[in-house]
């Protein structure tokens, strides 16, 4: 693309038909990777933690499993190479750039190391969900520690503050409806004897819905701003939404199912029970059209469960480079199932 690293290619089939579009994300993340495996990555502070390298290979091998099938291809297949998906919306780069232009479908595959081999999951509707930052400063007048009367300490503020978020998210949410509200980093004060003037915090919130993620900002900056005022503090709050919550298209969605039980054999599906709270910018995608993501289990054969397997994100996880060729044979069978269908129902 003009404005990032990102690699497009078209592929046209012998066939008139859509244009599908196969998506795989190829950006690292800033952690030093720990796997003791031959090929880690030698570079400090970068690592290929969420296997975002395997969907690059997996995509590739797919590219070029179809150019060897261009003959079976009904309609066109886009290959989306792309960057900048752990935090820097890159698919919406992409996007502005003209990437879904003429696009029908689109699917993603992303791995998962706690799911075991043979196995791939998706569901239909919310499959991922959208997330907002908090980033919040409470202000209070600093003072000696000797006397906290004379001075307005903003750390019991913010103490006050983090525990009430979790108590309002649980009182004022619907439990069907599910929400996860996290405050990961706080810091107030510099020494042993000043109050500080100011106290810091921030995290996220997580929800499957767009409507409770607007509930759940007005509930916040209630809960933020009355509890600081009730110590006689101000907060400076500022909440940004991050990225959309990940839809599945339903027709897509079973497409996936039956595309995966016909690849990797019957039991190979697995519907899942309910989305799973991260978040990922291929939403961006399918707001715009129809689509599935799903994800691939490539647990190591040496993890006895694939549910402690160091997960995604951690500078340990690693995977079962056997799951790559099943990703592969999905991302083929995303294409050509249209195609599929038809020869079968000519004969």
């Amino acid at each position: 693309g003009t404005g990032t690293t990102s690699v497009v290619a078209d592929l046209t089939g012998d066939r008139d038909g859509p244009t599908v579009l196969l998506r795989a994300d190829t950006d690292a993340l800033p952690m030093t990777e720990d796997t003791g495996l031959e090929f880690q990555s030698t570079v400090e502070g970068r690592a290929h933690a969420c296997g975002h390298d395997a969907h690059t290979a997996m995509l590739v091998g797919a590219a070029r499993v179809l150019s060897d099938r261009r003959d079976e291809i009904p309609g066109r297949v886009r290959f989306m190479f792309q960057p900048g998906e752990e935090g820097f919306a890159g698919a919406r780069v992409m996007i502005d750039e003209g990437v879904l232009d003429g696009v029908d479908r689109a699917f993603a595959l992303h791995i998962s190391p706690n799911q075991r081999i043979g196995v791939a999951s998706s569901r239909p509707g919310a499959v991922l969900a959208g997330d907002t930052s908090i980033t919040c400063t409470i202000t209070g007048r600093g003072g000696h520690a000797s006397a906290p009367y004379r001075a307005t300490d903003p750390i019991p503020a913010t103490a006050a503050i983090i525990t009430a978020l979790q108590t309002a998210v649980t009182r004022e949410i619907d439990v069907f409806d599910p929400t996860v509200l996290t405050i990961a980093h706080v810091v107030a004060g510099t020494t042993t004897n000043v109050i500080p003037e100011t106290a810091f915090f921030e995290g996220t919130i997580r929800c499957i819905s767009e409507h409770t993620r607007e509930r759940v900002r007005e509930v916040v900056a209630r809960t933020i701003h009355g509890v600081a005022e009730a110590h006689g503090c101000t907060a400076n709050l500022e909440m940004v939404d991050g990225y959309p919550v990940t839809m599945n298209d339903p027709t897509e969605a079973a497409r996936f199912a039956e595309v995966c039980t016909n690849a990797l054999g019957e039991g190979s599906y697995r519907l899942l029970p309910a989305p799973s709270m991260g978040g990922e910018d291929f939403a961006y995608v399918l707001r715009e059209v129809p689509g599935v993501m799903a994800f691939l289990g490539v647990c190591p054969a040496d993890e006895p469960d694939p549910r402690t397997a160091p997960s995604l994100h951690s500078n340990r996880m690693r995977l079962n480079e056997d799951g790559m060729a099943h990703g592969v044979a999905l991302h083929v069978g995303m294409v050509l199932h249209d195609g599929a269908a038809e020869s079968d129902a000519g004969n």
